[in-house]
């Protein structure tokens, strides 16, 4: 007989996690559009950042990580120029909120942030991941850098370099190069998970 209480079933209550956790992957994105958050002009060369250091030359598919940050091991890019939206593997050591990958952008070669896709948690179970941002305002040929940045430890890991028409491989990049974006706007404002 039933006492007219409904209990949840434990698969229930997955299910219900799972949409939680869905929802917050699925609001990750920070669109870098004009209008919505503006992209920084060119960086200023006395900012600290390096307007050369973006080299082809780069190591082998599948390397490892450098000084235990986050690597961007794959890109894909669909869209239309001026307009493509970019699907980045990042593989990192997350921790939970106090060591996590906590975005992947898009730089040019000289340093400019072209966009920004914020990662609102840690990936800890969830390795690698696979998250798209744009839409990014690049020509087809235009080179670009794609690197993630890992919190609190800053830049670090692989990066990869190319353009929507010649595909993406592994860049090299000095220590120092672009390093100031990671206080420019937009920023991560806190960890959900």
């Amino acid at each position: 007989m039933h006492s007219g209480v409904m209990q949840a079933s434990p698969v229930q209550g997955l299910s219900i996690a799972g949409l939680i956790i869905l929802s917050a992957c699925g609001s990750e994105r920070v669109p870098s559009t004009p209008t919505e958050s503006p992209a920084p002009s060119r960086l200023d060369p006395e900012a600290g950042a390096s307007e050369a250091g973006a080299s082809d030359e780069g190591e082998a598919a599948g390397s490892t990580t450098i000084g235990g940050g986050a690597d961007v091991t794959a890109v894909s890019v669909s869209g239309s120029p001026g307009a493509y939206t970019f699907n980045v593997t990042v593989q990192s050591p997350d921790q939970g909120c106090n060591r996590y990958a906590d975005f992947w952008e898009v730089v040019s070669l000289d340093g400019e942030l072209l966009s920004r896709r914020i990662l609102l948690h840690s990936h800890v179970n969830e390795q690698p991941f696979t998250r798209s941002g744009g839409p990014v305002e690049i020509a087809a040929a235009e080179a670009v850098i794609v690197r993630a940045h890992m919190n609190p430890d800053a830049y670090g890991g692989a990066a990869l370099r190319g353009s929507p028409e010649a595909g993406f491989s592994p860049a090299s990049l000095g220590a120092d190069f672009a390093a100031t974006l990671a206080s420019l706007p937009p920023r991560v404002e806190s960890c959900a998970f």
